[in-house]
């Protein structure tokens, strides 16, 4: 397994930043290659993404959600993944946004792309993302999840 850790800072409250990573159906919006991103029930998604050139399609549950702290998941199918987010308050309207993940790259192309990075620059490009899109909506979100989730 390889692994990927990347941070950003945000200009919204915590509560605000974890309400909007709650809120997955979105995730294509700022993640790239992210085609879809389904929730299927409180603590299992199915995820439709290009990854290295090809389609790869894999169901996740989420193992850990602790509302304004903390979503870690585990794939149970298809491609190999595992991580967390972490939401860290630096003030009253800032925060960090801090993502570790954990993947097994499949064959020779995704090997050669982990081997130079390119995973870690599309994570600091989604993350990236990620605060234009939640600091453009003027602390509105799309929707937010304030459930426990403790497996």
């Amino acid at each position: 397994m390889s692994t990927v850790e990347e941070s950003i800072e945000v200009k919204v409250p915590v509560r605000t930043a974890y309400n909007q990573w709650t809120q997955f159906e979105s995730f294509p919006l700022f993640m790239e290659g992210v085609e879809q991103v389904k929730q299927l029930s409180n603590d299992t998604l199915r995820w439709v993404a290009e990854i290295g050139g090809k389609k790869e399609e894999w169901t996740a549950e989420i193992t850990e959600q602790h509302p304004d702290h903390r979503v870690a998941w585990t794939s149970r199918e298809g491609a190999r993944n595992a991580g967390a987010v972490t939401f860290h308050k630096l003030g009253e309207n800032e925060s960090k946004v801090m993502l570790q993940l954990e993947y097994e790259p499949e064959g020779a192309l995704e090997t050669a792309g982990d081997a130079v990075g390119l995973v870690s620059k599309r994570v600091k490009g989604d993350l990236e993302r990620f605060k234009e899109f939640i600091e453009s909506q003027g602390g509105r979100t799309t929707g937010a999840w304030r459930g426990e989730i403790k497996n």
